[in-house]
C-alpha cells in the first residue's frame, strides 16, 4: 500500500514512482544553480546588502540582457523618433535600473524588459498596417507655417513659441525670413521641419 493510505491501481504505483524521480531530477539542477549564483549576485538579499561586487555583475547581466532587447526591437526606437519610442526607453531605464541596485528580483525585471520590447515592437507592427492605429499610437504632423504666415493656434497647441520656431528655422532651414518658408510641420517625433519656397 502505498505511503499516503490510499489504494492505487495496479500500473499507477511506477508511474507515481517515476514522477517522483523526475520531480527530484529537477529541483536538483535548480538548487545548484541557486546556491550558486544566489549568493555571487544577492539574490534573496536586501538592496542596503549588496556588496560592490553583486552590484557590478549584476550590471553586467543587465548590460548584455539589454543589449539583446534592443536588437531584438527595431533602430528607430533609439533614435526616439516619437513619444510612442521614447516610452519603450524610458520605462526600460526606469525598471533596468532597479535590477541593478536590488530594489527589483533581477530574473524577473529582465523577462518584464523582454515583453515590453516585444509589445512595442507588437504594437510598431500593427502601426505599419494600420495607418489609423499608428496616429493614434505616434500622433500625426501638423502644420504651423504655410507660406510664411504663422497658425497660432496650431503653434500654440504644441507649445511651440515663435522664439522657438526662430531657432529651429536657423539650426535646420539655415533661414533667417520666415517668409521664405512654404511650409514648416511639426512632425511626430516633436522635430520641426521646413520646405522652403
Amino acid at each position: 500500500m502505498p505511503c499516503d493510505g490510499f489504494p492505487r491501481k495496479r500500473g499507477t504505483e511506477n508511474r507515481y514512482a517515476r514522477d517522483k524521480a523526475s520531480h527530484g531530477d529537477t529541483i536538483v539542477p535548480m538548487h545548484a544553480f541557486s546556491n550558486f549564483f544566489g549568493p555571487l549576485l544577492g539574490l534573496g538579499s536586501e538592496a542596503k546588502d549588496l556588496t560592490f561586487t553583486q552590484i557590478s555583475l549584476r550590471a553586467v547581466i543587465v548590460f548584455l540582457a539589454t543589449l539583446i532587447m534592443v536588437r531584438l526591437g527595431h533602430k528607430r526606437s533609439l533614435a526616439r523618433k516619437s513619444a510612442f519610442d521614447a516610452i519603450l526607453l524610458v520605462i526600460l531605464a526606469s525598471f533596468l535600473a532597479r535590477a541593478i541596485n536590488g530594489t527589483a528580483p533581477l530574473f524577473a525585471t529582465i523577462g518584464a524588459g523582454f515583453v515590453i520590447v516585444l509589445l512595442n515592437r507588437l504594437l510598431a507592427l500593427i502601426a505599419y498596417h494600420s495607418h489609423s492605429f499608428g496616429i493614434l499610437i505616434k500622433g500625426r504632423p501638423e502644420i504651423i507655417v504655410e507660406n510664411g504666415d504663422l497658425i497660432p493656434s496650431i503653434m500654440l497647441r504644441n507649445h511651440i513659441s515663435t522664439h522657438d520656431l526662430q531657432e529651429d528655422l536657423r539650426l535646420d532651414a539655415q533661414l533667417d525670413d520666415l517668409s521664405r518658408i512654404r511650409v514648416a510641420r511639426v512632425e511626430r517625433s516633436g522635430d520641426i521641419s521646413f520646405i522652403k519656397k
